[in-house]
């Protein structure tokens, strides 16, 4: 629900710290269940050198399935959100993945283009059943260390897709696109790990109310700042993942086009980006909880806008370079911004993380779609130039305010128990 914009201060949010700590045995296994998620996921991007030839596809056709694929994923994901977080449903984690499985055995037998259109939306609506509620459990076994928790759950999900076209690589180029359904194992195997995190999710949600928290101040904020700042992490959102979207669907042809090389080596240079987002993403979070989030937004974001303007201007070996130090630093954004507006608005968990992944994906689409077609009419070198600027945009980051109180957390502040649900959320 949009919130209001007047001069009314909200209470102060709490951020709490259950005692019972930090349980990274469901952090790994929610974490590693994203990186199967997502490495499946990946392998559309993967193999669209395969479809172009395939099925003779235009690049504005590429980035239509991206469209298709981000669409799916982005719309419904806020609708899961908030009825998550009015109903939990913890083995709806599983059923996600059922229909990424469908997805992907639809796309390694697609005839045609409207089939492969169908493919991709079977994997996004298993994408926008997923991130919700495997972002709330992340949260619920934080210990309160969200930045951390997000860090690591984002960090499986960044792992997995720079899996994926080193896979294509190795197993569907020399094999052919049928060879995409040997990876049905790994989906059945993601449902298996995702079932038991279904039963400590049920478990854990059950007993809630019984846990004891301790709580750090947060500066109260007027609807109005609410607002204005979700605004802005909105269009650092919408900065971060247009260039993603130049760099995921179109590095490969850049590669090929620009310095003659192979579609293998194309497919390792974009894992190697992706595996650098892999890493960066798993710093955000906890530099977040340390320094406020505030600034690894802004340093993420604008930070990375002198790599970007000089990456269309160099040869094939800084490239490289330049490329993993773009993945390295602008990756580290997302949890700090996720965690950022879940304080925000507390007690709307997966409202906010549906929003924010949904926008998130939603963009990735949009900017796939619409640079494919700017690189039909003026190239693909002329999208680079192009979105080399988009980091710029994170100077906006400066205007959001300040969450943290400098408090130290007290074990003996006792939270009502409305705290504690909206908190536990």
């Amino acid at each position: 629900m949009r919130p209001r914009v007047d001069d009314t201060p909200l209470p102060a949010a709490p951020a709490a710290r259950t005692e019972h700590g930090t349980d990274f045995r469901i952090l790994g296994a929610i974490s590693f269940s994203h990186l199967l998620n997502d490495m499946i996921q990946s392998l559309i991007l993967a193999i669209y050198p395969i479809l172009k030839s395939d099925f003779d596809l235009s690049f504005g056709q590429i980035g239509t399935i991206t469209l298709t694929y981000q669409l799916a994923a982005s719309l419904l994901q806020p609708a899961v959100g908030m009825i998550t977080d009015k109903k939990p449903m913890p083995y709806s984690l599983p059923v996600g993945m059922v229909f990424t499985l469908g997805g992907l055995l639809l796309l390694a037998s697609a005839p045609n283009f409207p089939t492969l259109l169908l493919a991709a939306a079977l994997v996004g609506i298993g994408s926008s059943v997923f991130h919700p509620e495997s972002s709330r459990v992340a949260r619920m076994a934080s210990g309160g260390r969200y930045g951390l928790a997000q860090s690591l759950f984002q960090v499986g999900g960044n792992a997995g897709t720079s899996l994926g076209p080193l896979l294509a690589a190795w197993i569907i180029v020399p094999n052919g696109r049928g060879s995409v359904a040997w990876f049905s194992g790994a989906t059945l195997l993601a449902i298996v790990v995702l079932l038991q995190v279904s039963r400590w999710y049920r478990d854990h949600h059950a007993v809630r109310g019984k846990a004891k928290a301790r709580y750090t101040e947060l500066l109260p904020l007027t609807r109005g700042k609410i607002a204005v700042s979700l605004l802005i992490l909105g269009v650092l959102i919408f900065s971060k993942y247009f260039y993603l979207a130049s760099i995921n669907s179109y590095y490969t042809f850049y590669l090929i086009h620009k310095f003659g090389v192979e579609v293998p080596t194309a497919q390792t240079h974009l894992f190697v980006f992706l595996f650098a987002v892999a890493a960066g993403s798993l710093l955000g979070g906890p530099i977040g909880d340390r320094i406020g989030r505030k600034w690894v937004i802004w340093a993420s974001i604008l930070g990375v806008a002198p790599f970007t303007l000089l990456l269309p201007h160099v040869n094939l070996f800084w490239t490289g370079v330049l490329i993993v130090i773009i993945g390295l630093i602008l990756s580290s954004a997302f949890s700090a911004i996720l965690v950022y507006a879940q304080e925000l608005i507390p007690g709307r968990v997966g409202m906010i993380s549906g929003l924010f992944f949904g926008f998130a994906f939603g963009m990735g689409g949009i900017g796939a779609s619409v640079l494919g077609r700017i690189a039909d009419v003026r190239g693909i070198e002329y999208v680079y130039g192009l979105c080399a600027y988009l980091p710029l945009i994170g100077l906006v980051a400066v205007f959001l305010p300040n969450l943290e109180r400098r408090a130290a957390p007290s074990s003996s502040a006792r939270p009502t128990s409305a705290q504690a649900r909206s908190a536990e959320r």
